[in-house]
């Protein structure tokens, strides 16, 4: 075999491996590009959590009991064929009395009506916080429209079960739009947190802390 038989050959078998080693590159470029598609969104879906699933709203999250589950009620057929209300928020000094769905309905969209948060706890819960949110504005479904009309000491009743909860907000305070909000709150304490965008702000929303002061039969 001449010099020039084994040159090609070398150069042969150089080529080859080349072609292999970008094709393996190539493997293992896409395999960590998907990997961290995936982790991203992963990361996102937990910090958003399933909140969009029912309305283009930013998910409110109190970090602290997210991983609690708690106890839902059920809806029967004949229920919600004829009221899917589970019970009612009312402010008097704004003139809002409108029901809440349970967690697991489909009317428990903020589209629809106010929205109970997922990671939110019921009102009977001990020490719990019970999380609603709704738009303001002028559509049809701005049902916290009025909510920057409250001060500290205005008070909510919400119905339940049977029994009326009244509560004294205790904290207003502003964040930013960033799809998860800081709730402030003594947890010692049994809460009603109100969420909405801010009045004359598109760029953040305001929450409202409020302590339960009264429970009676309805």
């Amino acid at each position: 075999m001449n010099k020039k038989s084994i040159t090609i050959g070398i150069l042969t078998m150089l080529m080859g491996l080349t072609i292999m080693s970008f094709n393996y590159l190539c493997k293992k470029k896409d395999y960590a590009f998907d990997y961290m598609n995936k982790q991203l969104y992963a990361t996102s879906k937990q910090a958003i959590g399933e909140f969009t699933s029912y309305a283009p709203m930013e998910e409110e999250v109190e970090v602290v009991n997210a991983n609690e589950t708690p106890e839902e009620p059920v809806e029967t057929k004949e229920a919600s064929k004829k009221n899917y209300y589970i019970g009612y928020l009312q402010i008097s000094k704004i003139n809002l009395k409108r029901g809440f769905a349970s967690k697991n309905s489909k009317q428990n969209n903020v589209q629809k009506n106010i929205f109970i948060t997922k990671t939110s706890d019921y009102p009977d819960k001990d020490k719990g916080n019970f999380i609603l949110a709704a738009h303001s504005g002028s559509g049809y479904n701005a049902y916290f429209n009025d909510l920057y009309k409250l001060k500290v000491n205005d008070t909510a009743t919400v119905s339940y079960k049977g029994y009326v909860y009244t509560y004294k907000i205790k904290k207003i305070y502003k964040q930013k739009k960033t799809g998860v909000i800081g709730i402030d709150r003594d947890f010692d304490k049994t809460t009603l947190t109100l969420v909405t965008c801010t009045n004359n702000d598109n760029k953040t929303q305001t929450i409202y802390i409020a302590e339960l002061v009264k429970k009676e039969v309805g």
